[in-house]
């Protein structure tokens, strides 16, 4: 059984990723500061409450974004554990602003197109909510218990999507997973995951040999055992995508990712994003990756 090695994806980190994502790997796996990554974080944020300034390695403009924000809360709750963080609420105020009346965030808005941008985020003048980033945004604030106008708002939106459902895509499937994973009713996110498994079963590649393009993959769906994604799977499959990830720990120490690299700056921004994920997976699984003594050097 392949184990990842906690030392050379340190040293990647410290080698290539963001100062933000060395706070975060330092804080999972050092013991290190939260208030590092607290400060890292700080940056990205802006005046309307949301995030922007590349946070989102994909979007390079400085607007507020809701993908941006929905990683910015990602961190301030689960990396901090800051549910009461002003910046939480102040985030929840920018995703209401950014809000169609139906409740939920688009994809992406306007004010992307004046900033380079990756060619799969197309801003539109009216651009309409959309399952992707509200079901992960309402599945995250939901998990940490918060608070806040926007959430009941965005909750009804991803019923109300979710069962009109006809078809879906990747992404927009792990943003329906997170939202049923935490929506508080059990009964009706039971019934909706049936409704959705067929869409996850056509886009989900089983074999881990299969390399060539985009691939989804069953960890995508399912990143911890107790995510619902992991019910439409059988146990040989999980395990052999987690020996699979194990194993796809790159030379340098870090993992990668098989979207396009579609300008310099998001090639190491994005891995160093991607080895945290794909540590984190492997330990929620039981698979903590081995490390010898931390040597003295290695901080952030």
């Amino acid at each position: 059984m392949p184990a990842a090695d906690l030392d050379r994806a340190r040293a990647f980190v410290l080698a290539a990723a963001r100062l933000l994502d060395r706070h975060r790997f330092a804080l999972r796996f050092d013991g290190g500061d939260p208030e590092a990554v607290a400060a890292a974080l700080r940056p990205y944020a802006n005046p309307d409450g949301g995030f922007g300034h590349a946070l989102e390695p994909d979007l390079r403009g400085p607007d507020s974004q809701p993908e941006p924000t929905r990683h910015a809360l990602a961190v301030l709750l689960d990396d901090l554990g800051r549910p009461d963080d002003p910046a939480v609420a102040r985030a929840c105020d920018f995703l209401a602003a950014a809000s169609a009346p139906e409740g939920g965030v688009p994809f992406v808005l306007p004010s992307a197109r004046a900033y380079p941008h990756a060619p799969w985020w197309q801003p539109a003048d009216d651009p309409p909510p959309g399952l992707t980033t509200t079901g992960a945004l309402a599945g995250l604030l939901l998990r940490h218990g918060i608070e806040h106008p926007w959430v009941p708002g965005a909750t009804a939106f991803c019923w109300s999507a979710i069962e009109a459902l006809e078809g879906s895509s990747p992404y927009e499937l792990r943003g329906i997973l997170e939202f049923l994973e935490h929506a508080p009713d059990r009964d009706r996110a039971a019934r909706a995951l049936d409704r959705v498994a067929p869409f996850v079963a056509e886009h989900v590649t089983l074999d881990p040999a299969e390399r060539e393009g985009e691939r989804h993959r069953p960890l995508d769906f399912a990143p911890h055992p107790g995510a619902p994604g992991r019910a439409l799977f059988d146990d040989a499959t999980i395990e052999a995508n987690l020996d699979a990830l194990a194993a796809a720990q790159r030379d340098d120490g870090g993992w990668t990712f098989d979207w396009p690299a579609w300008a310099p700056a998001t090639e190491p921004e994005w891995r160093g994003w991607v080895t945290i994920r794909a540590l984190e997976t492997l330990a929620a699984y039981g698979r903590p990756p081995a490390a010898a003594e931390r040597g003295a050097a290695a901080s952030p």
